[in-house]
Parts: structure tokens; C-alpha cells; sequence
């Protein structure tokens, strides 16, 4: 399956702050999912996110991160994506794209957090939440941190990415001294298991011209 790379990381340059129709960031025929959603201006004040979202829209919004963590695959891309939803709707969601750019910090979470700042024009996403289709890593957890995302959601575990040839454990035992991060908010961080988690894995694993990093 023939994809054109270069659009996973110009995509989130091409991004205008003004009301636009969806436009593809990734190319992969296979997917349409690779995209930015129509946004209207919000006021200064806003609602915090999360409120009146119940458990399966949580769950089902980790299911659309693991197809598109799948489509990422099949793009050359890693098995990993991410989505921030604000108030029931998407704002970005991307695959990972550190070797389709060959950018090491191209990751699921962070492309999607960069595209919903440049589309909002704000670096503060405080009524948002993170989805992604694993536990994010310890660069990615840092980013959603620094935009003030009060909710991060995830499906598959570490031992899942591990399994699959993805260890950031002695990244985290650097910066942390243990695997997990220490002292953040109860219910900032928070794992959602769904069956379709490790797919992204399986899809990876399966794939014979694919590229470790």
C-alpha cells in the first residue's frame, strides 16, 4: 500500500485558524480518518470537559484510536494514535508518524495536541481530553501536562507496546526513578481497557516491511 508520507507532518502546518471544511493530514487510501474537525470559536469561558461524558463515550472514542492506530500502520506509521475531543466532538487526531517524518518526537499524542493549538490558537487545551490508543510515554504524558489537558485516557498498557517492541521503561525509571509517573491528580491519568486494544500491536507485529524505532 503506497502512501505519501510527507503529508503526515505537513499537514499540521497547513492548518489556518479559521472556520474550514476537514482536510486530510495523512494520505493513506485506506483511511479518511486523518483529520482536523470543523471548529467554532469558543468563548473565554469554557466548560470543563469530561462533565456528562459517560464510559462508553469514553470507551468509544478509544476505539476509533485503536482503528486509527491500525490505519497508522498500514500507512508505515507506527501502531499508535491519539485524538482530543472537546466537549463530545474532535478537534485532531493522528497516527504515529516518527518514521514516516523521520522525526523522533512525531508521536500520536503529540502531532494531535499540536494540531488542536494551532486549530484553537491556544497552547492551553484546558477543556479537552486525551485519548490514545496506548499509555503515552513520558515525552507524550509531558506535552498533554504542558497544554493542561486534565484528562488522559488510554487503552492499551505498556506491557502491551513492550510485547510489541516499544520499552520507554528505562526513559521513565530515568525521570521518574519507577515506571509510573509519581503525583499527578487522581483521575488525570487514567487506563480504559476495550478488547480491541493490542490490534494496533497485532497489525505491527504482522507487518514484514516495517520499520523499528
Amino acid at each position: 500500500m503506497k502512501c505519501n508520507r510527507k503529508g503526515c507532518v505537513r499537514g499540521i502546518y497547513a492548518l489556518k485558524r479559521i472556520i474550514h471544511t476537514p482536510q486530510p493530514l495523512g494520505s493513506c487510501p485506506s483511511s479518511a480518518r486523518f483529520y482536523v474537525a470543523t471548529l467554532t470559536p469558543q468563548p473565554q469561558s469554557r466548560l470543563q470537559q469530561g462533565v456528562g461524558m459517560s464510559i462508553e463515550q469514553d470507551k468509544q472514542f478509544l476505539r476509533q484510536c485503536v482503528a486509527l492506530a491500525v490505519d497508522s500502520v498500514a500507512c508505515g506509521g507506527g501502531p499508535f494514535a491519539a485524538m482530543v475531543v472537546r466537549d463530545g466532538k474532535i478537534l485532531a487526531q493522528s497516527g504515529n508518524c516518527v518514521t514516516n517524518s523521520s522525526d523522533p518526537t512525531a508521536h500520536a499524542e503529540v502531532q494531535a495536541l499540536r494540531q488542536a493549538a494551532a486549530l484553537t490558537g491556544d497552547p492551553h487545551l484546558t477543556d479537552c481530553t486525551l485519548y490514545a490508543s496506548c499509555e503515552p510515554c513520558p515525552m507524550c504524558l509531558a506535552a498533554a501536562m504542558w497544554a493542561h489537558i486534565p484528562r488522559i485516557i488510554y487503552a492499551a498498557t505498556h506491557d502491551e507496546a513492550i510485547r510489541a517492541g516499544f520499552d520507554d521503561t528505562i526513559i521513565a525509571i530515568a525521570l521518574y526513578g519507577q515506571e509510573l509517573p509519581v503525583n499527578l491528580p487522581a483521575g488525570r491519568f487514567q487506563h480504559l481497557p476495550i478488547p480491541e486494544s493490542s490490534a494496533p500491536f497485532d497489525a505491527w507485529l504482522a507487518k514484514e516491511d516495517r520499520v523499528p524505532y
